[in-house]
This record gives C-alpha cells, structure tokens and sequence, in this order.
C-alpha cells in the first residue's frame, strides 16, 4: 500500500516538474529523449541497408547482368520480406513500448518471444517467393538471361529473411528500453567486417557473386548473435525472465495486431518494386534497372532515417501512453515530425546538388551514371 502510494506521488511530481517547464525547456527535454533512441536507431538501420548497397557496389564491378540480377532480387524480393516482417515486427514495438512505460517489465520478455513465433510463421510463407524466383521473374516478364541469376541469388537471401526475425525483434525490445547502443555497436562491428570480407572475397580472390553474398549473410547474421546473447545473458535482467510457455497463449490477438501494423510500412516499401518489375520490361533492361536500382538505394538511405525516428517516435508515444499522459504523446509526436522534416530538407537539396555523381560509387558506366542524373530531380522529392 505504502509502495503505491510513493508510485503515485513520484508520478505527479513528475508531471508537474513537466507542466512547469518552459516551451524551451520541454522542446529541448523531448529533443534528447528522441534522440538518445533516434540517433542509434537510425545508425543502426543505416549500417544494415549498408550492407546490401556495398555488395551492390562490389556485384557492379563483377559485371552489369549480375548487378542488374541483384538489384531485382534486392528491391523485389529482400525488401519485399523485409517490409512483411519488419511491418508484422512493429506490433511488438508498441506493446513493448506500452508495458515498459506501465512499469510491467516482465511482459517484454514474453512478447518478445511471441513476436519470434509469429514471424518464423510468416518467414515460411514467404519462401516459395525465393525457391521459384526465376520461373516467377520470367512469366513477369523479365529477361531471361538476368532471371538465372537472380534465382542464384534469391537462395542466399533465404539466410537474410530468416536473420531479420531476430534482427528487428531485438532492435525493437532494446529501444524501448533505451539500451541501443549495443545495436549500433553490433552494426558497427558488422558492417566493418563486411567492407573486409567483401573486398577480400571479390577483389583480392576473385570468388565474384558467391564471395559477395557469403560476405552479405555473414554480416546479416553477426549482429544477431550479439544482439541474443546480450538479451538472454544478463544484459536485459528486469524484462528477460527466461522462455516461458506464455508465449503460445493470446497469439491471435498478437497475429492481428502484427498484420494491421505492418500495411502501411509494407505498402511504403514494396512500391519500389512495381517500379523495379515495370522498369525490367523497358527495352535497355540492364541500365534502366541499374540506374533505377541506384536511385531507389540512395533514396532508400535517407528512408533509413525516416524510420529511425519512427522508432523514436513509437517509443515516446508508447511510454507516455504507458504513464498515461496523452499530452506528452501528443507534443512527441509534433517535435519528431518537425525534426524529420528539417533533415529531409536537407537532404533534399543535397541530393539536387549531387545528382548523378553519387551513380559512380555503384558502377563505372557513363551510360548508367547519365540515366540517374536524368532522374535525380524526380528521387530527390520524396526526401520532403
């Protein structure tokens, strides 16, 4: 009874301590408390999209087909998985976020072990997309020689989809407690050995497609076993009590909520690849999909930010929903959208000044870099 009671109170003079402060004060309070979950999220989603634009730049150097093979399968068929599973992941952000916020720490635990259910479940759906990739490629009507490669391809990401289930779980039950820094850490770690490996593999000796995708599963995989080992081994003692039969109880509920939360993400993200699939039956495949491919990446870069401060936001919104202050959610939700839109500005005009200079980081050819500089002007808008 005593111990409800100072909960109470601590939780008022919290609230009023708020309510007291100046506009300046609590623009700048909300600022950090973005930030501390904003600036490693946005780090970390940076390095893992890394990793699969420096295979591409190091797949443009072994020859136009098969970087034309691998964009497809990137924007068609990686981020297709990654916008079903992150989308379904996002569920666990929110309930997380709420649990954490109302003090419930033990729940953490057991959503997250649902959420791991829930999208091994939907990762098998997903596999017949990357077991028939070339017949699939071909009857959309793509060419022939550029389809092969990408059914060759399209086996590897099998190990990617699968890593991003305890990728994007783990990310999500580390942010809501403000315990990222090890996730930028691991991503650090990760995307360093992968610049190694795939230089030493491609370059150095010469394993060309196969070393490149090796290098890329490793470095999928890597900061997974960091990211498990530090939630299961202490590093995460008031919300991990170990597994629990629990999470096979309510997993309806959880499966809808999954599902509702990942239409919009999902819908953001696999517009890309109507694009990619409507570019493939233009008459000079190759450069139009690599020239695409290379602006869809660069923009893809900057929605790496965008959805690092949609973590943060979901954080701040959850926890103070969780304290039940609707006006503190409220007032996040204004500071993170003005933030964004401050850096797409930014970017915005970064990106116009640049144009198709940036084309030469992915390949080599003129004719390539010609086709991005000529669509620049139409990738740059979406940055505001």
């Amino acid at each position: 009874m005593k111990g409800d009671i100072s909960q109470r109170l601590l939780k008022e003079a919290e609230k009023i301590e708020v309510e007291e402060a100046t506009l300046k004060e609590k623009i700048w309070m909300e600022l950090k408390k973005t930030f501390v979950v904003a600036a490693p999220a946005t780090f970390t989603r940076f390095s893992t999209f890394g990793i699969a634009v420096i295979s591409q730049a190091f797949i443009g150097h072994i020859g136009p087909v098969e970087l034309a093979a691998y964009s497809l399968c990137f924007t068609c068929l990686l981020r297709f998985g990654n916008g079903v599973l992150l989308g379904m992941a996002s569920a666990l952000e929110t309930l997380c976020g709420q649990a954490f916020g109302a003090k419930q720490y033990h729940m953490l635990g057991i959503y997250i072990q649902r959420s791991w259910i829930v999208l091994f479940m939907s990762a098998c759906c997903l596999l017949p997309l990357y077991i028939f990739t070339t017949p699939l490629f071909i009857a959309l009507g793509q060419d022939e020689k550029i389809a092969q490669v990408c059914g060759y391809i399209s086996h590897w990401f099998i190990f990617i989809v699968f890593s991003f289930i305890i990728s994007f779980t783990c990310q999500l039950f580390l942010q809501v407690q403000s315990k990222n820094m090890i996730i930028a850490y691991l991503a650090a770690f990760s995307i360093g050995i992968h610049i190694f490996l795939s230089w030493l593999l491609t370059m150095k000796l010469e394993f060309g497609l196969a070393g490149a995708l090796f290098s890329t599963v490793l470095a999928y995989w890597l900061p997974n076993v960091g990211q498990i080992l530090f939630v299961t081994c202490g590093g995460c003692k008031d919300t991990w009590k170990g597994f629990s039969m629990l999470a096979f109880k309510d997993l309806c509920p959880m499966v809808k909520l999954s599902v509702s939360s990942g239409v919009m993400l999902c819908l953001e993200l696999w517009y890309n690849t109507i694009l990619v699939l409507l570019t493939g039956n233009l008459k000079n495949a190759e450069v139009a999909i690599d020239a695409l491919a290379i602006c869809l990446n660069i923009n893809g870069w900057e929605m790496m930010i965008s959805l690092g401060f949609l973590a943060a936001a979901s954080v701040r919104v959850s926890n103070e929903l969780g304290r039940g202050n609707a006006k503190g959610a409220k007032f996040s939700i204004i500071m993170t959208t003005l933030t964004s839109l401050c850096i797409g500005f930014v970017l915005f005009l970064v990106f116009l000044c640049l144009r198709g200079r940036l084309a030469y980081i992915f390949t080599s050819s003129e004719e390539v870099a010609e086709a991005v500089a000529d669509l620049s002007p139409l990738l740059a808008s979406p940055y505001l």
